[in-house]
């Protein structure tokens, strides 16, 4: 039996998750319903729930391809086994923050988050395993979210299935406060909200795109500062969808200096020699999540992390702001 660490008491040994069918889901299949509101989760994984009758509809067995009317309730009552075979890595970690539920860590750039073709190791999610053996019982090591290989920021990570459990909720419920800054193109209206769903782009498979059936996908920002052609702004995630915040500021002309993948069409910008030379090197999108904050799982009360800029967007803004001189 799994206890408790702090009160002793039985934790969770299975995943109890719940989620209510949107109308929008109006005959739409149970599969892929799933798939949606449960995306932290594999498709095949779910499928294999499915079948075992782990995954139910209003507490009934459905197969795969049982129609929703929308209203119902989805509900996962999972027994967990260690997951795969990945391999424990010594990897750099930076704890921000560390208890029995919880790790809060400061991500750096060129980490990807979890295995996938091309990316079979060498990830955040060996590192974890390295350094917390028991995280491999977890799903994906008890990784709730992503951010992008050359994103950096604040990640938090659960440590048992309680924490996992509750985590997910709160992120579905979207109680997770995600904060970033950034650096783009253009002059940013003061504040405001992009509201425009995302999906799978219709040519180009590796990227995403405002598309007219995607998901609903709400992005907030406010302006902190002008400099000249550029601005240095917070964003806040509402939802959290594949490469949303830069998929939503190329979507409103303001790509993110740096971004490989979107910040191509980035508007003509009059600038120095040594800003154009500084921002034609800069090797990543310039996107850090500055502000993690969210309600612990096992005492309930409300936590909030930050983590500064890391050096080269801080350098990348000292130039911008000095307007090109070196000094």
């Amino acid at each position: 039996m799994i206890l408790d660490p702090i009160s002793e008491l039985p934790l969770m040994e299975y995943i109890n998750l719940h989620s209510e069918v949107g109308e929008q889901y109006r005959k739409h299949r149970f599969d892929l319903v799933a798939a949606a509101l449960f995306n932290n989760f594999s498709r095949s994984q779910l499928q294999k729930w499915i079948k075992s009758g782990e995954l139910r509809v209003d507490g009934e067995v459905r197969p795969a391809d049982y129609r929703l009317k929308g209203g119902e309730t989805i509900s996962m009552y999972v027994e967990r086994m260690p997951e795969g075979d990945w391999l424990a890595q010594q990897i750099p970690i930076e704890v921000v923050y560390e208890d029995d539920y919880l790790i809060v860590l400061n991500k750096p750039k060129d980490l990807v988050v979890h295995p996938a073709p091309g990316n079979w190791d060498a990830t955040l999610l060996n590192g974890l395993l390295f350094q917390w053996p028991q995280l491999r019982a977890l799903p994906r090591a008890g990784i709730v979210h992503r951010l992008d290989k050359d994103t950096t920021g604040l990640m938090v990570v659960a440590k048992n299935l309680l924490a996992y459990s509750f985590l997910v909720d709160q992120l579905q419920a979207r109680l997770v406060k995600r904060e970033y800054e950034s650096i783009v193109y253009g002059r940013v209206e003061k504040s405001g909200t992009i509201n425009a769903p995302i999906g799978r782009h219709p040519k180009i498979r590796t990227k995403m795109a405002v598309i007219d059936h995607g998901k609903e996908a709400v992005t907030h920002f406010r302006a902190i500062n002008y400099f000249g052609g550029f601005t240095h702004v917070r964003l806040q995630l509402e939802t959290g969808r594949t490469h949303q915040l830069r998929v939503h500021m190329a979507h409103i002309k303001h790509p993110i200096v740096g971004d490989p993948a979107y910040g191509r069409t980035a508007p003509v910008v009059k600038q120095t020699n040594h800003i154009y030379a500084t921002i034609s090197c800069f090797p990543r999108q310039a996107l850090h999540a500055i502000t993690l904050g969210l309600n612990h799982p096992q005492s309930g009360l409300a936590m909030e992390w930050t983590a500064q800029l890391p050096e080269d967007m801080f350098e990348l803004v000292r130039v911008i702001q000095s307007g090109g001189d070196n000094d």
